[in-house]
């Protein structure tokens, strides 16, 4: 085998150094090297197990903060409505207060003017009857023509307004 290039003390040289150097890899270079890559492997899982666990942990918190959020949204419709509907009613009672003011308003001035109307014509009245017997004593002192019918007015309308004024 020599003629073939095979040299049966360097080949079992060969074979002894490439067995102590597979040994020596194997224990000092090959298993740290597996232990290296078994470790990252784990630490890439366990980062991968907690970027799922905190992907869950948010999409709950998610889903907390939505509810919390529809919640909010239906306590605040709430309070508007609420406000709304104390707006309205306060509203009405100062419409119906105003009518009841305005109701009263009208029934005192009614009841002012019936009095003030009274009054006057309680006053007409007294004057009136001064005035029929006035128009009554000068109608009997002169005959009844025409010219002499309003100057017995005029005169009994002046009398009366003189008579006013020195009363005021």
């Amino acid at each position: 085998m020599e003629a073939l290039g095979f040299h049966w003390p360097s080949l079992i040289a060969y074979l002894l150094n490439f067995t102590i150097l597979l040994i020596v890899l194997s224990k000092f270079a090959y298993k740290p090297i597996l232990k290296i890559l078994d470790d990252r492997s784990s630490n890439i899982k366990d980062s991968l197990e907690l970027a799922d666990k905190v992907r869950e942990e948010s999409a709950q918190q998610q889903a907390q903060l939505d509810d919390q959020l529809v919640e909010a949204r239906k306590q605040g419709q709430a309070i508007i409505e609420d406000a709304r509907s104390a707006a309205e009613k306060l509203s009405d009672q100062e419409r119906e207060k105003s009518k009841k003011e305005a109701e009263e308003f009208l029934v005192k001035a009614k009841n002012d003017i019936e009095r003030e109307r009274d009054s006057a014509m309680d006053e007409l009245r007294s004057n009136f009857g001064g005035l029929a017997v006035s128009a009554a004593e000068q109608i009997i002192q002169r005959s009844l023509d025409e010219n002499t019918h309003k100057d017995i007015i005029d005169n009994v309308l002046e009398n009366a307004f003189t008579d006013k004024t020195e009363e005021s």
